[in-house]
């Protein structure tokens, strides 16, 4: 692949600083594991995403889209083609109990921008180190609230680079799901409907969330956040430290003394660990107790040659 003619083709419409050539992801993700993309680019609008896409078609590259990468695992070779960063898109808007947010803004950052306007409804994501491209992608959730409760629509492209607008029942939000993954669609932009509330009792439930969150998940190592999907009826952390792991380290990770539901990143640990330990942590559950973890992470990219 010649990357200095695509590069040329991406300059039409996309600024040169927004263009890197073998990017090193473990810069961009929350395990700080990764190897590098042959093209990384960060849009800055959806007409930019477009164009992205276009080039990418005319010279029959892949395209992987990225988020914030706090809920994700990119192996240890990198990813070849494409890699479209919409950390770019990063707007919020409030009008009146209606938030508008692009993809790339932190979920964070919408909770708190909601609060700061009296409004009520996102407490639950005031700990969710998520993009809300990435919140929307999951229908993430914690402490009882999830993103289904309060979303209005989603702007979507697909890969052909067609943008659709997509209701909240046509985007299908479950239990960690959502058409987006089913269908491979990619979050532009998301609206969010709230209601006014009072700032105090705002402030005073995302404080309450806050504390549970630092004491309780292991927010000083470098980690993917939740590793496994909640089974039904029982908590993967539970399984796992029932298991005996807890503690348990391969390579440079280590299932988490503060919370077993956790790998973190103790010492200089590589995605080739973290897949290890997965697998390490699935095949000990299901010898202790038959149930089968099914990991919520993403992994994503090409294994490192030997």
């Amino acid at each position: 692949m010649e990357l200095n003619n695509v590069v040329e083709q991406l300059k039409v419409t996309i600024q040169p600083e927004h263009i890197k050539i073998n990017e090193p992801l473990k810069k961009y993700t929350y395990t700080k594991t990764g190897g590098n993309a042959d093209i990384y680019i960060t849009p800055t609008s959806d007409n930019e995403v477009q164009h992205v896409l276009r080039v990418a078609k005319q010279n029959n590259l892949p395209v992987t889209f990225l988020g914030n990468g706090s809920n994700i695992i990119i192996r240890d070779g990198g990813i070849r083609g494409i890699v479209i960063s919409l950390l770019g898109l990063t707007k919020i808007e409030v009008n009146h109990d209606t938030i508008i947010a692009g993809s790339g803004a932190a979920i964070i950052e919408v909770s708190r921008t909601a609060r700061d306007y009296h409004l009520t409804g996102l407490e639950f994501a005031c700990g969710i180190p998520g993009s809300v491209g990435g919140a929307v992608y999951m229908n993430a959730g914690a402490y009882g609230g999830e993103v289904k409760d309060v979303i209005v629509n989603a702007k979507v492209i697909n890969h052909e680079g067609e943008m659709m607008m997509l209701t909240k029942e046509k985007l299908a939000l479950d239990y960690r799901t959502s058409i987006i993954q089913q269908e491979q669609y990619v979050v532009l932009e998301a609206t969010f409907k709230l209601k006014k509330g009072d700032l105090s009792t705002i402030q005073s439930q995302m404080d309450v969330l806050t504390e549970r969150r630092e004491t309780k998940q292991p927010l000083e190592y470098p980690s993917c956040g939740s590793v496994f999907r909640r089974p039904p009826g029982y908590f993967a952390g539970k399984l796992i430290q029932d298991a005996g792991l807890q503690g348990h380290i391969i390579g440079g990770v280590q299932v988490s003394e503060k919370h077993a539901g956790f790998i973190v990143n103790i010492n200089n640990g590589t995605a080739t660990d973290y897949e290890l330990m997965i697998a390490h942590i699935q095949k000990t559950v299901f010898e202790s107790s038959g149930i089968e973890l099914e990991p919520e992470v993403r992994v994503i990219g090409e294994p490192l040659e030997q």
